[in-house]
């Protein structure tokens, strides 16, 4: 079993991806700027950062098998102090949890350039192209960054849903969505048997 760094322990999505790592077996090293939300569990450790810092996060990093960065793109560390951090640590793999923002709606144009995105996501939606931006520019480290679909909440884990590339997904009623624990599943997945490498994809209903 692997040993992973997850950075943004405490938030929805991390909670729920160290849980489903934590049901296969893998051991996790959960950090964050306050890990008072996060209850003590059989295989997971708890370690207080800063991420947004390459130098505190390294030694943390150190001796894992991949990190998981959870954490909101606007605020949080970005591409280059998560490349940065990761290199330094050795780790070899990087995977990210990604927005669905910059997912394409049709060739070339982006969810977040569509008339209805709501004005008060954009920005956290922009920083996550951002980093998306920067991880395609890193040639070495091996990087994955997961896109939710757009509709990203706590619900039911079915272990039933589909993967794409770049183009957002959406069912036959145009509903684009996905259970934050079906996330879960769809990361931990990818830890287990990697197929993106320096890619980004998505998974959705």
């Amino acid at each position: 079993m692997s040993k992973i760094a997850l950075l943004g322990i405490t938030g929805n999505a991390g909670s729920r991806i160290a849980d489903e790592l934590l049901k296969r077996g893998h051991s996790v090293t959960g950090i964050a700027r306050k890990t008072d939300g996060a209850a003590a569990k059989p295989g997971l450790t708890l370690k207080t950062a800063d991420a947004t810092s390459a130098d505190a996060l390294a030694p943390l990093l150190s001796g894992h098998d991949a990190v998981i960065s959870a954490t909101r793109f606007a605020g949080g560390p970005d591409a280059a102090t998560l490349i940065a951090a990761t290199k330094k640590a050795g780790v070899p793999r990087l995977l990210v949890v990604g927005g669905a923002g910059s997912l394409e709606v049709a060739p070339g144009k982006a969810l977040i350039d569509t008339p209805n995105f709501p004005a008060a996501y954009k920005p956290e939606a922009s920083a996550g192209g951002t980093m998306l931006a920067g991880l395609r520019q890193e040639k070495e480290l091996d990087w994955t960054f997961l896109s939710p679909s757009a509709m990203f909440a706590p619900g039911e884990r079915t272990g039933k849903f589909r993967v794409g590339g770049d183009a957002l997904l959406s069912d036959a009623e145009g509903k684009s969505a996905i259970s934050m624990e079906d996330y879960a599943i769809a990361m931990a997945d990818e830890i287990e048997q990697p197929k993106h490498p320096r890619q980004r994809f998505t998974v959705g209903y």
